[in-house]
């Protein structure tokens, strides 16, 4: 395997769900390299709970690079009412 990542989706009613994937080295019989799947709490992930598969798909282009993204750190913002638009 050579990358995995986690999306937040944001629901209709304010919280998130978020989805892990992969993107394998390897294909799959139908041509897929990336697969997705409802992240796991730690306690589901001790418990050895089976995993919710939600999709499956391929990259269709890559520059060959795949760099990890380290978190940056966040600053300060000014409140909206002080944005000059």
């Amino acid at each position: 395997m050579s990358a995995i990542g986690t999306l937040s989706f944001k629901n209709p009613d304010g919280t998130y769900t978020n989805w892990d994937y992969s993107i394998n080295d390897t294909t799959d019989k139908f041509g897929n390299n990336v697969s997705f799947w409802i992240s796991q709490t730690k306690e589901e992930r001790e418990a050895k709970a089976k995993k919710v598969y939600v999709a499956n798909g391929r990259i269709r282009w890559t520059d060959g690079k795949i760099v990890k993204a380290e978190p940056i750190q966040k600053t300060e913002t000014k409140p909206e009412s002080d944005l000059p638009f």
